[in-house]
């Protein structure tokens, strides 16, 4: 199972996100879309599951909900905007990963790229795929999934193609 990860999209649909995403089973988009067009192209490339940001408020964008579980073959991933860091996450995610016990996390808002295994579970934040902000990368991720086992890739979106951001990720969970 191949998902592709998005977050912090602000109203920008990347032109290297459909190559980027093309082979993908599913969409993971962690909020601040900002444009119901963007959840609309990327439907369009896979079925997409998308959480609200904090700065979704057009209309289409508002009723998304705050959180999502999502079944991925032998996994589950939440997929929430603000976690807040990944070693304590805020009240109202802690208390939904200890509930559901998820083994991936997928969250946004940042902007910073980045992943982390911590207590046995993967935390992924694809970073921003929207308008350069900052001075970090714009970036997407993909995630592989075979039974228990997680391949992560971030990928820099600033060039002509996707460029990996670091070495991939592998993880058993």
């Amino acid at each position: 199972m191949r998902i592709g990860l998005v977050s912090d999209s602000h109203g920008l649909l990347d032109p290297a996100l459909p190559r980027l995403l093309a082979r993908c089973d599913a969409i993971l988009h962690a909020g601040d879309v900002v444009k119901a067009d963007v959840l609309a192209a990327l439907a369009s490339i896979a079925p997409v599951t998308a959480v609200r940001g904090n700065n979704d408020r057009a209309p289409g964008l508002a009723s998304l909900p705050e959180t999502a579980l999502v079944p991925l073959g032998e996994l589950t991933a939440l997929v929430v905007h603000d976690l807040g860091a990944r070693e304590r996450p805020k009240p109202p995610a802690r208390a939904l990963i200890a509930r559901r016990r998820p083994e991936i996390v997928v969250h946004g808002h940042s902007h910073r790229p980045g992943a982390a295994v911590i207590d046995g579970r993967l935390f992924v934040n694809p970073g921003s795929a929207g308008p350069r902000r900052f001075s970090l990368p714009r970036a997407a991720g993909l995630l592989s999934i075979r039974r228990r086992r997680a391949r992560l890739e971030l990928f820099d979106l600033a060039g002509p193609e996707p460029a990996p951001l670091g070495p991939a990720l592998e993880v058993t969970l």
